[in-house]
């Protein structure tokens, strides 16, 4: 894992916010940001053409009405704890070290297909 997104997921993600580097602040961001149970998503939005990040909270309410979830991060204590303690920004940063772009290019290919919005 890690790396830089290629293809059409970097030419998204360019188009979306600017440079890849945009992308994950604004990704780590929202899972930095998120409270208690929860999760920073990169999703597509097919009626805007466009990804868009989210902070998803309380995991029994979240809905992703209008968009497909593409890569998340997932900031319930459960999954960064016994690593980094309460350091839930260190856990963050480090996801992207070893997040799996070629699963998240995937998926938008996926959804690009399933729209009529491509």
């Amino acid at each position: 894992g890690g790396g830089n997104p290629t293809g059409p997921l970097e030419q998204a993600i360019v188009a979306s916010f600017g440079s890849v580097d945009a992308c994950r602040r604004q990704l780590a961001a929202a899972a930095k940001q998120a409270e208690a149970s929860a999760w920073g998503v990169l999703a597509w939005e097919p009626l805007g053409n466009r990804l868009i990040t989210l902070a998803v909270e309380d995991h029994q309410n979240m809905g992703f009405q209008g968009s497909v979830p593409l890569l998340v991060v997932d900031v319930w204590e459960h999954a960064y704890y016994l690593r980094y303690k309460n350091d839930r920004g260190t856990y963050v940063d480090r996801f992207f070290e070893v997040v799996n772009w070629k699963y998240a290019a995937d998926r938008l290919e996926a959804a690009r297909r399933a729209t009529l919005f491509t």
